[in-house]
C-alpha cells in the first residue's frame, strides 16, 4: 500500500528529510521504500536530496514554517528505480513517479520551453515503458510575469497529450499552472512536476462543458487512484472568478467542486488522500481559519502540503487545491 506523507519543514532540506523520514518510520516504512522525493524550497540553490531516488526540486516564495519542507511517497520495496540522463524514474504499483522536469533549451521562448518539458517527460516515460499518453497529471511552475503566455502552452498539450479512455474518449491529464517568480535554473521560464500510470485510463467529468475544449480534464482515473487538476474558486459555467479577497470563501467553494468532481467518480472526501495546497501571500494570514473548513470536507485528514506562491494563473484567486484520491 503506498504511503503519502504530509510535507515536514525545517530549517534545511537535510534536516526536513530527516523529520519526514521519522514520519515514515512510524508509518511502518523505511528510507528504502521511497518513491518520491518533492522538497519546496524557498532558495533553489539549498536543494539537498538523497541519491538514487525520484527527486523534484519545487522553488516556492515561501512556507508556513521553515525555508525549507520535504514531502514523501513511499511504497514497501521502494519500486522499480530507472536512472536516465534527466533524473531516477520510479514505478511502483504502476504509478510512475517523474523527476522534475526542465525544458532542454533554457534560451528558448515559453510556448518552446513548454513544448521541451513535455517531450523531456516524454524521454522520461519512454524508459518506463509508456508514453506521455500515460500522463495523468502536471503541475506547470512558471513566473508571474509570463502568465499572460501561459495559454501559449495549450498548442503543445494539444499536439502532444492526450490519449484513449477505456470509454473510448479522450483522455488528458489533470493540470494546474501555479506562479512562482524564483526559478530553480537560471533562465527556466516554465517547469513540471508530472506522474503517470501504466493502467488504463478514464476521464471523470461531471458535465462541465469547459473542458470540452480545454487540454486538461477535471479528474483521470488510473487503476484504484484518481488524480486530479487544480481548483480555485472559479464558476465552471461562467468561467469567473469569484469571491475576490475572501479566502474562506475561496476554500469552501473550492472544497465544493472537488467533492462534485469526487461525487461524479462515486468517492467522497474520505476518499482523499493527498492534498497541496497553493496561497498567494495575500491568503496567507487568514489560512489557518482555512482548516475547518477542510476537516468538513475531508475528515479523512488526507497528506497536507501548503507552500506560498507568488500568484495564480486567475489574479483574484487566493488558493488553489490539487487533490489526489483512491477508490477503497
Amino acid at each position: 500500500m503506498t504511503v503519502r506523507l504530509s510535507a515536514v519543514t525545517g530549517a534545511t532540506a537535510r534536516e526536513a528529510y530527516a523529520r519526514a523520514l521519522g514520519d515514515l518510520e512510524r508509518a511502518g516504512l523505511s528510507a528504502g521504500d521511497v518513491v518520491q522525493v518533492v522538497q519546496y524550497l524557498t532558495d533553489p540553490a539549498a536543494a539537498w536530496a538523497p541519491e538514487g531516488v525520484t527527486v523534484s526540486t519545487v522553488s516556492v516564495e515561501g512556507l508556513l514554517d521553515g525555508t525549507a519542507a520535504i514531502e514523501l511517497t513511499a511504497h514497501p520495496g521502494g519500486g522499480e528505480r530507472i536512472p536516465t540522463p534527466n533524473g531516477v524514474v520510479t514505478v511502483a504499483d504502476e504509478i510512475v513517479y517523474l523527476p522534475g522536469i526542465l525544458p532542454a533549451d533554457l534560451t528558448a521562448g515559453f510556448r518552446e520551453q513548454y513544448r521541451s518539458c513535455l517531450e523531456v517527460a516524454g524521454e522520461l516515460l519512454k524508459a518506463a515503458g509508456t508514453g506521455l499518453d500515460a500522463l495523468v497529471q502536471t503541475t506547470d511552475y512558471t513566473a508571474t510575469a509570463t502568465r499572460a503566455e501561459y495559454p501559449r502552452c495549450g498548442r503543445p498539450r494539444r499536439e502532444l497529450l492526450g490519449g484513449t479512455g477505456t470509454d473510448g474518449l479522450a483522455v488528458h491529464p489533470g493540470a494546474a499552472g501555479i506562479l512562482v517568480d524564483r526559478p530553480p535554473v537560471p533562465g527556466a521560464m516554465v517547469w513540471l512536476d508530472a506522474v503517470a500510470s501504466r493502467r488504463p485510463l478514464r476521464t471523470v467529468n461531471p458535465g462541465w462543458r469547459r473542458y470540452e475544449t480545454l487540454t486538461y480534464k477535471p479528474g483521470v482515473a488510473a487503476g484504484d487512484m484518481l488524480f486530479m487538476s487544480g481548483f480555485g474558486a472559479l464558476e465552471p459555467a461562467t468561467q469567473r472568478a469569484i469571491f475576490d479577497g475572501d479566502l474562506e470563501a475561496q476554500a469552501e467553494f473550492t472544497y465544493a467542486a472537488i467533492a462534485t468532481v469526487l461525487r461524479e467518480a462515486g468517492l467522497t472526501g474520505e476518499s482523499v488522500v493527498r492534498l497541496v495546497e497553493y496561497v498567494t501571500p495575500d491568503g496567507v494570514a487568514r489560512y489557518p481559519e482555512v482548516a475547518a473548513i477542510r476537516d468538513r470536507y475531508f475528515p479523512g485528514r488526507p497528506a497536507l502540503t501548503s507552500v506560498v506562491c507568488s500568484a495564480l494563473l486567475r489574479p483574484e484567486f487566493l488558493i488553489e487545491v490539487v487533490p489526489t484520491a483512491v477508490f477503497q
